[in-house]
């Protein structure tokens, strides 16, 4: 991922978002804390140069690494502007989820997309997003929550939040295959990410 975010910025290579599920792992982020660490020894542990805290990555989950040129615009996106791409990862996840049959929201001051389970009114988070930007040039990206073990998170404090839980597709009873959850995504990129409407939803 490193090497071709440094082909796109160096030799023009061609912009890519690649699809990829991990075996158990933890990844910290730049603001992540030793102490948000709880079980060190449950999986490999990694460090990282995306933005956030902790986060689990493992079976059931999607990640896409998302890798543009920002020096351009990119549908909603305006150019040179990581509020603005930020924004529009939040709007491709939450336009994914809604062909899901799922109301994702966002939620100011916290990261990532969540559900509110209308029952209870708790908050848990069914996507995170840990983005680097280098000379204008994205890296890392999101993790959607599809079917994964949800019992592998609490060997962290999830993005660093106590307050509030994680959930999945699958826990909410939705289409909770990956080729289910990549059909939504791919249909929502064009809609975020190629058509030029509106401004990204949280743009400035």
């Amino acid at each position: 991922m490193r090497a071709h975010a440094a082909a796109i910025r160096e030799q023009g290579a061609a912009e890519r978002v690649w699809l990829v599920e991990h075996p158990p792992l933890y990844t910290a982020g730049t603001s992540a804390l030793p102490e948000e660490l709880i079980d060190p020894h449950r999986f490999p542990t990694f460090r990282t140069g995306r933005g956030g805290h902790w986060t689990y990555h493992g079976p059931g989950q999607r990640v896409a690494y998302v890798m543009l040129d920002l020096t351009r615009p990119h549908g909603r996106v305006r150019p040179r502007d990581v509020r603005a791409y930020v924004c529009g990862l939040e709007d491709w996840i939450i336009a994914a989820l809604a062909r899901l049959g799922v109301a994702g929201e966002r939620r100011a001051g916290r990261i990532g997309i969540w559900v509110v389970d209308k029952a209870t009114g708790a908050e848990n988070k069914i996507a995170a997003i840990g983005v680097r930007v280098s000379r204008w040039v994205s890296w890392h990206g999101i993790a959607l929550n599809v079917a994964p073990d949800l019992g592998h998170f609490a060997g962290i404090i999830p993005c660093g939040i106590t307050a509030h839980g994680v959930t999945s597709l699958a826990a909410l009873g939705g289409p909770a295959t990956m080729a289910a959850a990549d059909a939504a995504l791919r249909a929502a990129w064009d809609e975020i990410f190629v058509e030029r409407a509106t401004a990204a939803t949280c743009a400035a």
